[in-house]
């Protein structure tokens, strides 16, 4: 019997076919697949309906601007969020309305900022809150002292992200959740 590919220009074109269809079904599977799976729009959007607080550990809090780049990673976050500071520490808040992978530790921004991070620890504060702390330290700038925490809507709280994401996600934990990340010159 003769075989149907001895022509290499057959061989060629039928291999090219074959792939072409195939690039074919991937494209239209993935479109088919990001329509089903594309998350619902978000009703409401970052200010809408978030309340601070006006004092932290008894000092009263005064607001401060986000910065630009704050302010474009904000229009997509999903709930809200502020800079505050009682004159000595900063506060990043964030209300969190769904589980996300958007709130990241901020071991990580302090990184992608240029900053040193050391000393990772687990810290009880005097109002025995649990905080992740580190050290966060870049040349020409003062060394800062940063501790974050999560907290869900029934007061349980959370100091590693990925722990806080998958407990939301699984239902273990529900929202709204309040993420604060504190950062104070190093003592």
């Amino acid at each position: 019997m003769r075989n149907l590919f001895a022509n290499r220009f057959l061989h060629r074109a039928a291999h090219k076919a074959l792939f072409a269809g195939l690039m074919l079904v991937c494209v239209l599977w993935s479109s088919v697949h990001a329509w089903v799976s594309a998350p619902a729009p978000v009703a409401t959007r970052t200010h809408i309906g978030a309340e601070w607080p006006t004092q932290w550990d008894g000092a009263p809090l005064r607001p401060l601007a986000l910065g630009d780049v704050e302010q474009r990673f904000a229009r997509q976050f999903p709930g809200a969020m502020t800079r505050m500071t009682d004159g000595r520490r900063t506060m990043v808040m964030r209300r969190v309305d769904t589980p996300t992978r958007m709130l990241h530790p901020a071991t990580d921004c302090y990184r992608a900022l240029g900053f040193k991070v050391s000393d990772e620890r687990l810290v009880q504060d005097a109002q025995d809150r649990r905080w992740r702390c580190f050290t966060a330290g870049k040349d020409g700038m003062p060394t800062l002292s940063v501790c974050e925490r999560i907290e869900d809507a029934q007061g349980h709280a959370f100091t590693d992200t990925s722990a806080w994401y998958w407990s939301a996600v699984l239902g273990d934990s529900t929202g709204p959740w309040q993420a604060v990340t504190v950062a104070a010159p190093a003592t």
